[in-house]
């Protein structure tokens, strides 16, 4: 099984895909294709249909969409495992990843991921209120499912996933988070997985200017 992806640094789909396949022991090689580069144009289309990353390749299988490819490894090499296994539960964590695949528009233009940077973006109202919306949610999560662990769920989760690359944009920016918040961006972040794809991405050296958004912060 092979999974494409774009710089660690800056392709937040990507992380989504690769954050569920390495936290969960699947055995996968990865390949990355520099963003907007000869290269990756040359070699795209013949991988995702839509030229996008990431994408996964399972013998004659192509999956090109960062929760399809959590969805069909859920269902193919993990027995379900990888959403909560109460139902209501399993409701609320498709129904967050659906509203992360599809929403908080603001929030990503605005302040796009970059692993190795620390910035200040000004926000506007929109982004400060996809912000606000996942910091409800987090906590809410976080109080309601503790005693059963330190992810959004309690146990790991597709949920984790989809949500790691907001972690790492909150703490690029500085996004002040209420406490319940924080501890859990603060897990992510020191999770063996985290810390292994930000070792990489600060390895990169190649510059997206479309996401280098902000001014620097000298700390």
């Amino acid at each position: 099984m092979e999974l494409i992806i774009g710089n660690k640094n800056y392709s937040s789909w990507s992380l989504r895909a690769w954050f569920m396949l390495a936290s969960f022991n699947v055995d996968f090689e990865e390949t990355v294709l520099p963003l907007f580069t000869d290269e990756f144009r040359n070699k795209i289309t013949a991988l995702s249909p839509t030229g996008k990353v990431p994408a996964l390749q399972d013998g004659d299988l192509q999956v090109w969409d960062s929760l399809a490819i959590c969805e069909y490894v859920n269902d193919h090499y993990l027995n379900g495992s990888a959403w909560p296994h109460n139902s209501k539960s399993r409701a609320i964590a498709r129904a967050i990843c659906c509203e992360m695949h599809a929403g908080f528009t603001a929030l990503r233009n605005e302040i796009p991921m970059n692993c190795r940077a620390t910035r200040y973006v000004e926000l506007s109202e929109q982004a400060q209120q996809d912000i606000a919306r996942i910091d409800d949610l987090w906590a809410a999560l976080r109080q309601e499912y503790k005693a059963d662990g330190p992810w959004l769920f309690g146990a790991l989760s597709i949920a984790d996933a989809m949500y790691a690359p907001v972690v790492s944009r909150f703490k690029t920016y500085g996004i002040p988070l209420s406490a319940e918040s924080q501890a859990y961006a603060d897990h992510v972040l020191n999770s063996e997985t985290m810390q292994t794809w930000y070792d990489a991405a600060l390895q990169e050296t190649l510059i997206v200017k479309e996401d280098e958004a902000g001014t620097d912060i000298v700390r």
